[in-house]
C-alpha cells in the first residue's frame, strides 16, 4: 500500500490532461507516417533509377557517336592510303633492294686497295709473286681458329714475296700490323732459287674491320 501511494502521488496545481483517442487511432497515425516515408523512399529510388538509366543512355549515345567518328576517320584514311599504293610498292621494292645490297656486300673487302696497301708495306726491292685469298661469304661463316690465343678472322691472305737479298721478315711483319683489319700474321718458308733471289711466304689473317661497308646504313 505504501509503494502504491508513492507511485500515484497527487500533483497539486498541475495541468489536467485527458487522452480520449483510442489506441487504434494512434496506430493509424503512425502507420500513415511510415507509409509516407516508404512512399518518399520509393519515389527517390525511382528517381535514381530514371537518372541512372538516362546517364547510361547518354554515355551509350556518346560512345556510339565516338565510334561513328572513328569509323569515318578510318574510312577516310583508307581512301587516302589508296592514293599512295604505288608509292608504297616502290618504297618496299627500294627497301628490298637496299636490304639485298647490304646482305650481298656484308663480307665485301676492297681487295684491290687492300693489296695495294700490302704492297706498300714491302721492304725496298721486294715484290709480290703469288697471292691466295680465302674469305667469308654472306651465306657461310668463316672457319674460326681453335687455338685460344688466335683472334677471330673473316679472311686469310697468303702471299709469296720475292727479294734479291735476304729480306728482313720481322720488320715486314711489323709493317703488316698497320693494315686495316689486321688480326695476325706468321712467316712461312724462306727459300733461295738458282739465281740467288729469295722467296718468302707469309700467311695473314684479317678481321671484320677490313669490310668495305659500301651499303651500310648509318644508325640502322
Amino acid at each position: 500500500m505504501i509503494g502504491r501511494a508513492k507511485d500515484q502521488a497527487l500533483l497539486i496545481g498541475g495541468e489536467s490532461r485527458v487522452d480520449l483517442l483510442p489506441p487504434q487511432m494512434r496506430l493509424a497515425r503512425k502507420a500513415k507516417v511510415v507509409h509516407r516515408r516508404l512512399g518518399f523512399g520509393a519515389f527517390l529510388v525511382v528517381i535514381l533509377m530514371i537518372g541512372g538509366t538516362a546517364l547510361v543512355r547518354a554515355q551509350a549515345l556518346q560512345a556510339q557517336m565516338n565510334l561513328s567518328i572513328e569509323q569515318a576517320n578510318t574510312l577516310s584514311l583508307l581512301m587516302q592510303q589508296r592514293k599512295y599504293v604505288e608509292v608504297q610498292k616502290m618504297q618496299e621494292e627500294v627497301d628490298t633492294i637496299q636490304a639485298a645490297q647490304q646482305v650481298g656486300t656484308s663480307t665485301e673487302i676492297d681487295w684491290q686497295q687492300y693489296l695495294t696497301s700490302v704492297q706498300a708495306t714491302l721492304p725496298p726491292n721486294v715484290t709480290l709473286e703469288t697471292i691466295n685469298i680465302d674469305s667469308a661469304t654472306p651465306f657461310a661463316l668463316y672457319t674460326q681458329p681453335t687455338a685460344p690465343l688466335q683472334g677471330l678472322r673473316i679472311a686469310t691472305l697468303s702471299f709469296t714475296a720475292k727479294s734479291p737479298t735476304l729480306p728482313k721478315v720481322p720488320a715486314w711483319l711489323d709493317a703488316l700490323t698497320s693494315l686495316p683489319g689486321y688480326a695476325d700474321a706468321s712467316p712461312g718458308s724462306v727459300t733461295r732459287n738458282e739465281s740467288g733471289a729469295y722467296s718468302v711466304s707469309i700467311t695473314m689473317h684479317i678481321n671484320q674491320t677490313a669490310f668495305a661497308n659500301r651499303f651500310a646504313t648509318v644508325g640502322k
